[in-house]
């Protein structure tokens, strides 16, 4: 929903516990009601310029900090075990433990892509992630659901955010995971959850809906990464 713009300047200026974002000198509030406290000058200074960017109308789905922000204060707090049960159903079904089985083409760019952060992940937290082929579905251990279950546990709010959001756009808990660790760029993690959509476009083309909606998935990811630069 769009409101028109009622203000004037958007700026930062300190607040207890750290950086407020400010209208016309009056500070911001989340969806929730709850005074926008921000960890960083930085992220309160993106947050202002996001507001400043706004034109007669303001558009929420223009402010992606504003948006994590906003969910890392009113939600993540209040539904963490929600939250956490959601990304855990993502790791049970993890979009790079489901491989093709053809053509070899695809299965080659899939393991070249896929399998090195897997290994990744069973060499820094010792997760072992099954892998299946085809349609046939694999349950993951309790183990490993547990462990990468402890991993998102020790993320704060304003991580747990970034990595929600990411991972609901790449489909993938391992790849957010990869985003908010630093071992995949926001443009490596795209690419990477894309495997399966750019080989379908480079054999088929891609029609006008699919490319809004890689450039929306897209945007959310980078949207993650500068938020979690900026903490």
């Amino acid at each position: 929903m769009k409101i028109k713009r009622f203000y004037k300047q958007a700026g930062v200026a300190e607040a207890e516990g750290g950086f407020a974002v400010t209208l016309d000198g009056r500070s911001v509030r989340t969806p929730m009601g709850q005074p926008l406290t921000l960890p960083s000058r930085g992220l309160a200074e993106a947050i202002a310029e996001e507001w400043g960017a706004q034109a007669q109308e303001v558009a929420p789905e223009t402010m992606p900090c504003m948006q994590l922000a906003s969910t890392a204060l009113d939600r993540i707090e209040a539904q963490k075990d929600e939250i956490i049960g959601q990304l855990m159903k993502y790791a049970g079904t993890d979009l790079l433990c489901y491989r093709a089985d053809q053509p070899q083409e695809l299965i080659k760019r899939q393991d070249i892509l896929w399998q090195p952060l897997l290994d990744w992940v069973a060499a820094r937290w010792g997760v072992q992630m099954a892998v299946t082929r085809g349609i046939i579905p694999v349950e993951q251990s309790p183990e490993a659901i547990d462990s990468l279950r402890q991993v998102v546990l020790a993320y704060d709010n304003w991580q747990l955010s970034a990595l929600q959001s990411a991972t609901a756009a790449a489909g993938s808990l391992i790849i957010a995971l990869a985003l908010v660790e630093g071992r995949l760029s926001a443009a490596e993690a795209f690419a990477v959850s894309q495997v399966d959509e750019t080989w379908q476009i480079e054999q088929w083309g891609e029609d006008p809906e699919a490319t809004r909606r890689r450039a929306a998935l897209e945007a959310d990811v980078h949207g993650a990464a500068r938020f979690l630069s900026l903490l």
